[in-house]
């Protein structure tokens, strides 16, 4: 008997088209590997779970657009925006990755999903998928200076209409800052319960029922735009009703599953009346429709779809703009690293236990803090005085070089850890005796009842900055114009006593600034 076997099944090669744009996200890659890691990092805080999703939402969209886009491509699309738009967003990611600013990176990342949609489907096709790649705003992480004015204000908004739910309930409580003093329990509205962790999926689900809503442009504004207030006001409802369950039950209601069960519902309590508005809306058209017509809810198979994406034509645009990457990247990967010439200096260990009428304490680090610190020197020292009512805690992280991307870190990473928040936060003019008037941070962090005042700035070669951003920029003009990209964090913290006024918690550590400071211009020259 003789048998056949069954034939081959043809392997089909990818077009020269989609291996170019394969090839162009390879090229790519290395410019925004930092802004993928600060993405990674952020995604696994619960402010930014919600973070992996927010691509494939985008994906959904993306492919609802090509289902309904026409078939055929203009016979000669016009690509080269798409290669001016990349080019940009690679200037952009090598700037900020120079800076070691992620969030410039993230950014960038963006801008150049957006230029490969225009390369890869023409300008006059590419144009009308912005909606897609704007979502992707959505995963990002705030900036951290707007990450904590936004905090703050949301806690105290969440504080006072929650107090005004529980004064409803004829329950007597009072409100001092953030903290909720039901008498016999206090709570505390601390960062995670400010409401920014459901800010920003409910922006993001906003910003998707506004697309899925067939209906005037101005419903799908007014969709968006209840978006804020509404969590705003659904957090409060959830604070106000855990200090009302506390105080009939104990404070186990205030943590565990409960806390998280709330959580949720608050959530769905969002989309829930982000639907009802929308039906509300239906009824002030002529011809309303119900709630599953309203949304253009598409569930159908994508695959056709994901087959034009699959069969992209190659293109002059796309070749060049794969040569120019990899030029790019060549150019980017010789280029010589900045000269640091390490200035002279006095070694933190020798910075004085005893300042004036304060002795000081020193303290080593943990193991796993040092690392991440990842600083040159650093100094951590408690100093107390008898004439004072509390101590001072001096902390000095002094960097030699922060071209190779060691070096400050941003203001939450600097801030101490276990468990305190932060509940104010402004920029601080101090005048001190001998030096002219500079600006600090200050900030009040709060753990349960326990309060500190914090004062810190970074210091670039003599010059004192508030903004992690314009350290980081300075580095590297000061590493071209002075060969030096050395730097320091300097932090003073004090106890704020149950009876005490701010203020003099801040004359506290004015004083001390003043005294201490001019020792420790010999480790950290100008």
């Amino acid at each position: 008997m003789i048998t056949t076997s069954p034939p081959l099944r043809e392997v089909r090669a990818l077009p020269w088209g989609t291996l170019g744009l394969l090839t162009l996200a390879v090229l790519s890659y290395p410019f925004f590997a930092l802004g993928l890691a600060s993405l990674g990092a952020a995604w696994s805080t619960p402010e930014y779970s919600h973070g992996p999703l927010i691509p494939l939402i985008s994906l959904y969209l993306f492919a609802r657009e090509l289902h309904h886009a026409p078939l055929t491509l203009e016979a000669r699309p016009q690509r080269w925006q798409g290669v001016t738009v990349i080019a940009v967003a690679l200037a952009l990611a090598v700037f900020g990755t120079r800076a070691q600013i992620a969030d410039l990176v993230t950014y960038a990342l963006i801008i150049w999903i957006m230029g490969a949609v225009l390369l890869s489907m023409g300008w006059q096709a590419g144009k009308r998928h912005w909606k897609p790649v704007l979502h992707l705003i959505f995963m990002l992480p705030l900036p951290q200076i707007l990450y904590w004015k936004l905090t703050i204000a949301l806690q105290l908004v969440s504080s006072e209409l929650g107090v005004i739910l529980v004064r409803a309930a004829d329950i007597p409580v009072h409100l001092s800052g953030n903290v909720i003093d039901l008498g016999v329990y206090k709570l505390q509205v601390a960062d995670a319960c400010s409401g920014l962790r459901y800010l920003f999926p409910i922006l993001s689900f906003s910003y998707l029922f506004g697309i899925l809503y067939r209906g005037p442009f101005w419903h799908k504004a007014v969709l968006f735009a209840m978006a804020a207030p509404l969590t705003v006001l659904l957090n409060s409802l959830r604070i106000g009703m855990v200090a009302i369950l506390v105080d009939a039950y104990g404070i186990e209601q205030a943590e565990g599953f409960l806390h998280v069960f709330e959580g949720w519902v608050i959530f769905g309590a969002a989309i829930a009346i982000l639907s009802l508005t929308a039906i509300g809306l239906q009824r002030l058209v002529a011809e309303p429709k119900p709630l599953s017509e309203a949304l253009d809810l598409d569930y159908r198979r994508f695959a056709p779809e994901a087959r034009r994406l699959r069969n992209l034509a190659p293109s002059r645009a796309l070749g060049l703009a794969v040569i120019l990457t990899g030029v790019a990247l060549a150019l980017w990967s010789g280029l010589p690293q900045m000269t640091t010439l390490p200035p002279e200096r006095a070694p933190l260990s020798s910075f004085p236990t005893r300042i004036d009428g304060w002795q000081g304490t020193r303290r080593t680090l943990e193991p796993a803090t040092e690392q991440v610190l990842a600083a040159s020197d650093y100094l951590n020292a408690v100093y107390t005085d008898p004439a004072q009512d509390a101590p001072v805690n001096l902390f000095v992280a002094w960097y030699a070089d922060q071209s190779q991307g060691d070096g400050i870190h941003s203001p939450e990473v600097c801030l101490p850890v276990g468990g305190w928040e932060v509940s104010a936060f402004r920029p601080h003019r101090i005048a001190l005796p001998h030096r002219a008037p500079f600006e600090v941070n200050r900030a009040i962090i709060t753990k349960g009842l326990n309060r500190q005042l914090v004062y810190y700035w970074f210091d670039g070669r003599g010059r004192a900055m508030t903004s992690d951003w314009r350290a980081k920029l300075s580095v590297i003009v000061d590493g071209i114009t002075r060969g030096r990209t050395d730097g320091a964090l300097v932090r003073y913290v004090t106890p704020i006593r149950r009876d005490e006024d701010i203020r003099a918690a801040d004359r506290r550590l004015t004083r001390f600034i003043g005294q201490s400071l001019p020792r420790l211009s010999a480790s950290i020259p100008d």
